[in-house]
């Protein structure tokens, strides 16, 4: 499969914050969906913990702040800011975690499937 995206720009000022609460904490999700691809710009309060284990592939870059990905193993892994984290879909159950508040770009699709 091929992706056929015209030169575009995003303005993610433009895009609506929806709101997403976790076991604690909250999420707010800025949301492009193009066909196969989604682009996120999402933001964790402090004292955020995810209400599930995601098994969903993503490209994770952290933009602000710090924030740990957990799986579901126990390992924990602490992104700083510039720091990226990938992981294809199915490969892990991985949870968000952020004590101080962080600010993600999110990046999934169909090319992170098996």
């Amino acid at each position: 499969m091929s992706a056929n995206y015209p030169f575009q720009t995003i303005d993610w000022s433009t895009i609506e914050k929806t709101v997403h609460t976790g076991e604690t904490g909250t999420a707010w999700w800025q949301t492009l969906q193009l066909p196969g691809l989604r682009l996120r710009i999402v933001e964790y309060s402090p004292g955020y913990l995810a209400d599930h284990w995601c098994q969903k592939g993503h490209v994770v870059h952290c933009l602000q702040g710090t924030f740990l990905s957990e799986l579901q193993n126990g390992d924990r892994f602490e992104l700083k800011e510039g720091m990226t984290y990938v992981v294809a879909d199915e490969m892990s159950s991985h949870r968000s975690i952020s004590d101080a508040g962080v600010k993600l770009l999110i990046i999934d699709g169909d090319f992170l499937k098996p």
